[in-house]
């Protein structure tokens, strides 16, 4: 088993570079890049009267093989990307092109952001779902499996940012119960401790709602599936028949066959550490890696667009890696050889 997973990380690094060229490629040949970005704002920046072409802002020939040389756009594409992959070995992610900071200062800036609402959701995703899902399984067909299943469906059919506008509308706006956006008050650092904690949960109310409902069908059902299908196999009824409580059978060795699916999913749910929403953080105004990559797709900021994809893509990889080892621990019938 540990040769097997050593292989797994070790197509990790294969697995980075094929996603990572793809993406630069791509990059190179979509159209309004950056330098068609910096014509355009500088055809903007001139008069009614400027005309469109590039002598018409001002530009040389020359001036214009500066601005692809600044922009890296000068190079045959695998030449640039034989670049960039030379500078993260070094850990530099760039710079970007809008801001003219650091991408690794831009990330980090942000990651915290983006973990706390990706790890509370995690966290209160798995701790809800799991057993919500476990007593709507043994409540079959009960009320409680009913009226459950209508919120959760209910939930489901809600996509999370419209929720949000519906939450910011009414909560926010109309009742003035919470915050209309931002991560803490400006105030935020002349609270005192359980100040700053009340205003953080404060803010974080309304994002956590959104954040949550569309994991929350997904899990509770797959949860409540995955056990009824072992409550209805034959060893339960061995089981049971042996002199074995319900109770027992069900804790006891219906609910670790069912946790398998649980922890199939696991690795995905890591990417959301840092992945987020940007509807959601657009909608609330909270300066996540979500709206960060966002808004760089949209400026054709490449750097910052190519320094988030690495970072998500290293987590979703190693998520995976998890899944399985999490598999392998809740069924012995499986031996990665």
């Amino acid at each position: 088993m540990k040769v097997y997973f050593l292989k797994r990380l070790l197509l990790v690094i294969p697995t980075l570079i094929g996603i990572t060229l793809v993406v630069f490629a791509i990059t190179r040949f979509l159209p309004g890049g950056p330098v068609e970005m910096a014509l355009m704002q500088g055809q903007m920046s001139e008069s009614d009267g400027a005309r469109t072409s590039n002598e018409g802002i001002g530009l040389s020939p020359g001036q214009l093989e500066q601005l692809e040389s600044y922009y890296g756009f000068d190079r045959p594409w695998h030449i640039a990307y034989l670049e960039w992959l030379g500078q993260v070995l070094q850990g530099n992610l760039g710079q970007s092109y809008r801001y003219q900071t650091p991408v690794s200062g831009m990330i980090l800036e942000r990651i915290p952001i983006s973990m706390y609402y990706g790890a509370i959701t995690f966290i209160l995703t798995y701790a809800i779902c799991v057993p919500l899902g476990i007593m709507k399984a043994i409540r079959h067909r009960t009320r409680l499996d009913s009226y459950s299943s209508i919120l959760v469906f209910t939930g489901y059919a809600v996509p999370g940012y419209v929720l949000g506008a519906l939450l910011l509308v009414f909560f926010a706006f109309r009742l003035e119960w919470f915050p209309t956006g931002g991560f803490v008050s400006m105030d935020f650092a002349d609270l005192s401790y359980w100040g700053k904690i009340l205003d953080l949960a404060h803010h974080s109310a309304l994002p956590l709602a959104c954040y949550m409902i569309g994991s929350f069908a997904f899990l509770t059902l797959l949860m409540k599936n995955s056990l009824l299908d072992n409550l209805a196999a034959d060893y339960m009824r061995t089981a049971t028949a042996k002199g074995l409580s319900f109770r027992r059978s069900v804790f006891r060795h219906a609910l670790r066959n069912s946790l398998i699916p649980i922890a199939t999913n696991f690795g995905n749910a890591i990417s959301l550490f840092v992945a987020g929403s940007f509807l959601i953080e657009k909608i609330f105004s909270i300066e996540g890696i979500g709206l960060l990559g966002y808004t760089s797709l949209i400026e054709r900021d490449y750097p910052v667009v190519m320094g988030i994809l690495l970072i998500s893509s290293i987590l979703l990889l190693i998520g995976n890696i998890l899944s399985d080892m999490l598999v392998a621990a809740v069924d012995p019938r499986i031996r990665f050889d």
